[in-house]
């Protein structure tokens, strides 16, 4: 079926973080204004509709009208391998298979799990915040192995800065954001395997969040680390459904571990997890018949992400933007501009009433960008854009 994507949706009235969450969002710092005008595309998740496979499937979840304690059963695990073996030809065991309630929560479990206080611990700045969190608030030492932009705005792997850090023997995981948020890069298989190599030589665990995998451009191909790892026994890698088919209120991450000793750890610290029955029919209805509703978003998020470019160089030339090679995440420059980041932050927030990501918030390498979250009707994506320009006109 064809799937109209302009369609919007009224999120408002259904427990929506950033439709509903307004007091929440003051607090938060995001923003000092927030009504019924604002225009919030700072949450990675979609205001886009589902597949209409999965919204059967859920369907008859609720029509079976009991929602008991709920098992794994076998369909889930082989929606799973069925799904990754034929978009990224990567072979999982049913065993590997370790499901969480959350990426974040993941997150924390290996680095509880896998970690000691004070251990050291990689990633690579501008980078999603809970990353930095995590270890902060696990007692961790925060190793920043920055990624280095170039004139174009593309972002390389500082690899002897990497392998100084990694070769430090307090250093004891890394953990790898790929398709990178914010910057969008998808790592060749040259810089996976440089990275897996390294990290083995150094005992150091890769944990490697991979949920953005699915969601790429045209012409463009993901590769899972753990594929290109000569022996996966060092990695640890998280994919999941909210960020491919919008369902992050269902949670539902799958962290895939080979080592069978780490993955003994890993379920010992995090403990016992029952899914919810909807989070289980969800993967099933997914993984299975979603690819069809998966291309045409593909293909829609890559038409809205050209728009916002080439508005951006005709009503905003000096900002500094590159259409990512993977998530549906924009990474904007507005350096040129002269403006402090607090300047920027008041005119989009506050004058233009739209709610974006400041950069500082991913690193400071991030100070003078915004972050925007574009999986929404166009003609939503296109009103925030015209008020943000409007704010700068005079510049």
């Amino acid at each position: 079926m064809k799937y109209n994507f302009d369609e919007i949706v009224n999120r408002r009235g259904t427990y929506s973080i950033k439709w509903d969450g307004g007091d929440l969002i003051k607090k938060m710092g995001l923003t000092d204004r927030y009504d019924e005008e604002t225009i919030p595309l700072f949450t990675a998740d979609m205001d886009l509709p589902v597949p209409q496979a999965l919204i059967d499937a859920l369907h008859k979840t609720v029509d079976h009208r009991i929602f008991g304690y709920s098992i794994f059963p076998n369909e889930y695990f082989e929606a799973i391998q069925h799904w990754f073996k034929k978009r990224h030809d990567w072979d999982i065991k049913k065993e590997e298979i370790i499901y969480s309630p959350g990426t974040v929560h993941a997150l924390n479990i290996a680095v509880r799990a896998f970690t000691n206080p004070g251990e050291g611990v990689i990633i690579q700045r501008p980078v999603y915040p809970p990353f930095s969190a995590v270890i902060k608030a696990n007692g961790r030492e925060l190793l920043n192995n920055a990624l280095k932009c170039d004139e174009e705005g593309y972002y390389h792997i500082d690899f002897v800065d990497f392998e100084e850090k990694a070769k430090n023997e307090n250093t004891k995981m890394f953990i790898l954001c790929n398709p990178h948020n914010p910057t969008g890069r998808i790592f060749t298989k040259e810089e996976l395997q440089q990275l897996s190599d390294i990290c083995a030589q150094n005992n150091v665990l890769i944990v490697a969040d991979e949920i953005h995998g699915d969601l790429i451009r045209r012409n463009q191909t993901f590769t899972p680390i753990a594929k290109v790892a000569e022996n996966a026994d060092h990695i640890i890698s998280f994919t999941a459904i909210n960020k491919t088919f919008n369902l992050a209120g269902l949670h539902c991450t799958n962290a895939i571990i080979s080592n069978p000793k780490h993955r003994k750890t890993f379920t010992h610290v995090m403990g016992n997890h029952l899914p919810s029955p909807f989070t289980v029919s969800a993967l099933i209805s997914v993984y299975h018949d979603g690819e069809e509703w998966l291309e045409q978003l593909k293909e829609y998020i890559d038409g809205t992400m050209e728009w916002v470019a080439q508005f951006l160089a005709k009503h905003m030339p000096k900002v500094k933007v590159r259409i990512p090679e993977g998530t549906y995440i924009m990474w904007m420059d507005f350096s040129g501009y002269g403006l402090t980041p607090e300047e920027v932050h008041d005119r989009i927030y506050n004058k233009a009433n739209v709610i974006l990501e400041d950069g500082k918030m991913f690193g400071e390498e991030g100070l003078n960008y915004q972050r925007i979250c574009i999986p929404s009707p166009r003609p939503m994506i296109k009103e925030a854009f015209e008020r943000i320009a409007r704010e700068f006109a005079d510049q």
